[in-house]
């Protein structure tokens, strides 16, 4: 509404100038000149409107600035040819200027054009847009173990994970073989994993995708997915060690959801205090063994006759292992 506003102000005001700048003239002067100026603003409308479709605004500035940096060169070039007093210069000097103008506006304003990504001064007026086709999409490849385990729901609810997660169709097999094992224990993990995906795919803040590609002359699930993940250029995600190991060694890049809870934990410093409750005897004599809320093994040096109680612990030292962490104590009473 607001464009067809500004054509027909643009239209009335050329043909109310028109006439009065004829107004001297006949009326049927008037009359003709009017129309002119009318079809003359609907036309300059129309190569307007063109130009704005066709072209980028980076583009129609890049090239109005060309013009201008290649008319002010032509301008100065023309000025050092004035100075030079040459008579075979001056015969011809009413040519040359005009074709130095001319060259130089044209040569600066086509390269401003090719060149518009390139110029980084128009980022700050007019940025580059990036279209959605130019992104590359993230894709995360789940194997069997991080659906099993169930953490990767609730760290997707968190909205830390971006792209797209992909459950290849042999981890599905793998799934369902172990949802229908003999081995209660087996069969619960794998219905677990069944389960987790199918809260996953109801979610509609997760996106994910079922790939069917399978590489039916590798047999292992593991070296299926680090296949895959070359190929799709995905990270793997993962619980699972040695499949962390084999894939970096091929350079496919893991996101390990252990080493993640690992990182997160709370940091302890020797000499810090603590309270754990004491439920197992430890590997050498008078140990005795805790965990702390996250899981953190505690063990605590001359705590076996404290067994099943709740006791007071100074940090002595901490040891961190790609299994996890453990802390080493010893009582506050000692």
């Amino acid at each position: 509404m607001l464009l067809i506003i500004f054509r027909t102000v643009f239209i009335l005001t050329s043909v109310i100038f028109t006439i009065l700048y004829y107004s001297q003239s006949s009326t049927q002067a008037i009359i003709i000149a009017g129309s002119i100026a009318a079809v003359i603003s609907l036309g300059v409308i129309i190569i307007i409107e063109f130009f704005s479709h066709s072209f980028s605004t980076r583009q129609i500035l890049a090239a109005i600035l060309g013009l201008m940096f290649g008319l002010t060169i032509g301008h100065l070039l023309s000025i050092g040819l004035s100075s030079v007093d040459l008579d075979s210069i001056g015969t011809i000097s009413g040519i040359i200027k005009p074709l130095i103008y001319h060259i130089s506006g044209f040569a600066v304003m086509m390269f401003f054009i090719i060149n518009h990504e390139d110029i980084s001064f128009l980022d700050k007026i007019i940025p580059v847009k990036i279209n959605d086709s130019d992104v590359e999409i993230p894709y995360k490849i789940l194997d069997t173990s991080v659906i099993i385990d169930g953490r990767i729901a609730d760290i997707c609810d968190t909205g830390f994970l971006e792209g797209i997660l992909v459950i290849p169709n042999f981890v599905l097999n793998e799934l369902q073989m172990i949802a229908d094992s003999a081995d209660s224990i087996k069969r619960n993990r794998g219905r677990r994993g069944l389960d987790i995906l199918n809260k996953m795919q109801k979610d509609q803040s997760i996106m994910v995708k079922i790939s069917d590609m399978d590489f039916k002359d590798i047999p292992e699930v593991d070296s299926k997915l680090v296949q895959l993940a070359k190929i799709m250029n995905a990270k793997v995600i993962t619980n699972d060690f040695n499949l962390n190991k084999v894939a970096e060694f091929q350079g496919v890049e893991v996101l390990n959801i252990n080493q993640l809870s690992n990182s997160l934990k709370p940091i302890v410093l020797p000499g810090e205090e603590m309270t754990v409750t004491l439920i197992k005897e430890g590997k050498d004599s008078n140990q005795a063994i805790g965990y702390l809320d996250d899981g953190t093994m505690v063990v605590v040096e001359n705590g076996r006759r404290k067994l099943n109680e709740e006791v007071r612990v100074i940090v002595t030292s901490v040891l961190q292992t790609t299994a996890g962490r453990m802390i080493f104590t010893k009582l506050k009473d000692n």
